[in-house]
Order: C-alpha cells, then sequence, then structure tokens
C-alpha cells in the first residue's frame, strides 16, 4: 500500500499505517515532508526543543530525527510494539519516502479522508519540513 502524505495529518496516517504492518501488510509513505501536524509552530517548537534537550536519565532521551522521513517514521515506530518481536518485524515493512519515488510514479497512492486537512477544527498546523528546519534539519 502506497500512502501520499501530502496535506494529510500525520498521526493519523501513523495509526493507519500501525494497524496495517501489525496485519502484516508493507507501507510505503509518499511525501512525508508535506504532511502536516496541528498546532502552533510556537507551541510544537518548544515540546520538540524540551524533548531534544532532556537530561540523562536510564533510558536515554529520546531521538528526533532531522529528515522528514525519519521523523514521520519514528512516529509509526511508537504506536507499534516495537521491543517485541512481532513489533519489529512489523516496522521492517515501514518505508517513508520525502518525495515520490521513480519505483512507484504510475502506481494508485491512498489518501484517507479522514486525515484530511479540512478535518482540524482550526487552522492551526505546521508541515513537517518546516518543524524539521525549525529544530535544525536540513531537508
Amino acid at each position: 500500500m502506497i500512502i501520499d502524505a501530502r496535506d494529510q495529518i500525520v498521526g493519523r496516517i501513523a495509526s493507519f499505517a500501525a494497524k496495517k504492518v501489525m496485519l502484516g501488510e508493507k507501507v510505503d509513505i509518499v511525501n512525508c515532508q508535506e504532511a502536516i501536524i496541528s498546532g502552533t509552530k510556537e507551541n510544537l517548537l518548544a515540546k520538540y526543543q524540551h524533548l531534544r534537550n532532556l537530561g540523562t536519565n536510564p533510558h536515554g532521551k529520546p531521538k528526533i530525527h532531522r529528515t522528514s522521513e525519519r521523523f514521520v517514521r519514528r512516529i509509526i515506530r511508537s504506536m507499534i510494539p516495537y521491543k517485541q518481536s512481532k513489533g519489529s518485524e512489523a516496522f521492517k515493512r515501514v518505508m517513508c519516502y520525502n518525495t515520490m519515488p521513480q519505483t512507484f510514479e504510475g502506481k494508485e497512492t491512498v489518501q484517507f479522508k479522514q486525515a484530511s486537512l479540512n478535518k482540524l477544527p482550526t487552522l492551526k498546523y505546521v508541515k513537517v519540513k518546516d518543524l524539521i528546519i525549525l529544530l535544525g534539519g536540513k531537508n
């Protein structure tokens, strides 16, 4: 299954993709940098900067990736039991891409009405690409 993340809410795409990979299906997500996260730019930036600047703890601090495809893949990872064998096998079936690879051109992509930008109650959102740039990434 190929999911087009352009103007789609990341969390809703991630929960759908997590369900599919746990059932054994391979999921490819394209246009990850055009996906959106709901919230104001200031709140999201403060949240992820706080996570990045956490002190050392026994489990280590969470990794905030500097590329859009890894950032989205990390969100999906948090929705599956990746520390168990079934979860780690499922996580291998998830692939994310910033753009549309040539191998997928001409193939049918899926967009969800439930994850559409129009479902947001307010117009406060940030594209993943912009958030990554604010966090110091090179997207």
